[in-house]
């Protein structure tokens, strides 16, 4: 494979999540963000801000930041943890329920299913040449997270469509 059919591949994925981030949010209103954010409170009951961080590989000021967005549109409540006053714990509502429920899958969780079902040796071998491919573009140090997402750089913005 010579680099120009590499770099159209790469253009291809690129080209997928973005095709993928713009339909979730025609479909539900929502960001990738913003969704993996709803997903991983449903799947807990409720989480303190600092677990929901760890939780999608985000910043706490941005997802402090897509809380707000959520809050707004009525799909999470935030409470001050009783015992210690500085934990804030976050709960979906019963629309941030139906928001998760009603949602299409996210693009990477189908990369995630295909890819455990590699061979070790494969997983390994694609691991070290994307690791690689990043490194010849110089984005190896980049700070990301494991979110297959196009558009906006700030993750925490309203997707464009989806102000009303």
């Amino acid at each position: 494979m010579d680099s120009d059919e590499i770099l159209v591949s790469l253009r291809r994925i690129m080209h997928r999540i973005d095709l993928h981030s713009k339909q979730l949010q025609r479909t539900s209103g929502l960001t990738v963000p913003q969704l993996l954010i709803l997903h991983s409170v449903a799947r807990a009951g409720s989480l303190p801000v600092s677990a929901i961080a760890r939780e999608v590989s985000l910043s706490q000021g941005t997802v402090t930041s897509v809380l707000d967005r959520l809050e707004k549109r009525g799909y999470l409540v935030r409470r001050r943890d009783s015992p210690d006053r500085r934990v804030v714990t976050v709960s979906l509502t019963g629309a941030g329920k139906q928001a998760v429920e009603e949602a299409p899958g996210l693009l990477q969780e189908d990369f995630v299913d295909r890819y455990d079902r590699l061979p070790d040796w494969e997983q390994k071998m694609l691991a070290a040449a994307v690791e690689r491919i990043a490194s010849l573009m110089d984005a190896e140090t980049m700070d990301a997270a494991p979110i297959l997402e196009a558009g906006t750089i700030d993750p925490a913005a309203d997707p464009p469509d989806a102000s009303a």
